[in-house]
């Protein structure tokens, strides 16, 4: 079992936020699994996004059920390789709608015990703050305690494919109205347990960035007034690399062309998307690794309690050792989810080939 702030996970494997975690039957498999730790929501905004058909994924593999996310995701063209590209945004769903899924699986008398990580996105400090908001109600009704608490957020801060919306997380000065939101919140209830999902970094200019903004969070903790608290209990390392590109000869398509519409040169619609998936393994190791050692190093106590979900071309049970390895303590997938469905974890936890 790994407990990241107040919550319990075991066994240490969720699916990160995706489009297979859209709706209640998705999110019903993923919680009634017995090789789940926890479930992360797909991410939600207040009012639920609005796809447009170029919003899409594609992929090596077959196993996609639903018709707009077979059109916004591709798999490449390998029985070896599994990667894949995508051009979906967040989930035309609303927070609202997730919290009743969530609250009805919570409650469900014959389901399993195990956490839900809900992720949610905005850019206005005021719509953050009712999310988070409406999600503490939901605990509250669900008596989550200091003990043990089975509702957890990600901000999301690392979604490429928002036209006219770049990953926030690259630019993380200009996140701090929304971090002085998850202080103020956390404040109010030092149960809470938040995360952030991030992007995948390059160079270490950009780790830096993150670390001193998180610095700036830090609370006193009321009891000694000297020791500092953090509100952030997890990075989610790490989310799609944007301005990708697979043509369609190197992928597997999911749906036929639109009729009288002309197929598309691309994997996916707009060409350019997020890459995951085997492709972004190395690149994810390399994050995992950097945050990890950073927050070791830190010298500051509330950092080093931060863990690291390792999320980026975990396949395989190898590939999920390789995160361990690198200083992941919680191991996420989802292009594996979307080639196998719930399979996946079966795979990654060895008990399937």
């Amino acid at each position: 079992m790994v407990r990241i702030h107040t919550l319990n996970i075991s066994p240490a494997l969720i699916n990160s936020s995706c489009a297979w975690a859209s709706d209640l039957e998705q999110l019903t498999e993923l919680y009634n699994s017995p090789f789940t730790g926890a479930v992360t929501t797909r991410t939600a905004t207040l009012d639920g996004f609005q796809e447009g058909p170029t919003h899409t994924v594609a992929s090596s593999f077959l196993s996609i059920l639903h018709n707009l996310i077979l059109r916004q995701v591709a798999f490449a063209n390998s029985d070896s390789n599994v990667t894949s590209i995508n051009s979906y945004g967040y989930s035309p769903h609303p927070l609202s709608l997730y919290l009743a899924w969530v609250k009805v699986l919570l409650r469900s008398e014959d389901g399993p015990r195990k956490p839900f990580i809900i992720s949610i996105t905005s850019s206005d400090p005021a719509q953050l703050r009712r999310m988070m908001q409406d999600i503490q109600h939901l605990r509250m009704e669900h008596v989550d305690t200091p003990a043990q608490s089975f509702i957890a957020i990600e901000l999301n801060t690392s979604c490429p494919n928002i036209p006219n919306a770049p990953p926030t997380g690259y630019a993380f000065p200009s996140l701090l109205p929304l971090l002085t939101v998850l202080r103020e919140e956390y404040a109010k209830d030092p149960t809470l347990t938040i995360g952030l999902k991030l992007p995948p970094f390059v160079y270490r200019d950009q780790f830096n960035a993150v670390i001193d903004a998180i610095k700036g969070l830090c609370l006193l903790d009321d009891e000694s007034g000297t020791v500092p608290a953090c509100p952030i209990a997890f990075f989610t390392c790490t989310n799609t690399l944007g301005n990708s590109l697979l043509f369609a000869e190197q992928s597997t398509r999911l749906v036929h062309p639109m009729e009288g519409k002309e197929a598309s040169p691309f994997a996916i619609p707009t060409g350019l998307g997020g890459l995951a998936g085997d492709a972004l393994h190395a690149l994810a190791l390399g994050n995992v690794y950097t945050f990890s050692k950073i927050l070791r190093e830190a010298g500051h106590s509330s950092l080093g309690r931060i863990s690291v979900i390792g999320v980026g071309g975990v396949t395989s049970k190898a590939a999920a050792e390789r995160m361990r390895e690198a200083g992941a303590t919680v191991v996420g997938c989802a292009t594996l989810l979307g080639k196998e469905g719930i399979r996946a974890f079966e795979i990654i936890g060895g008990e399937v080939a």
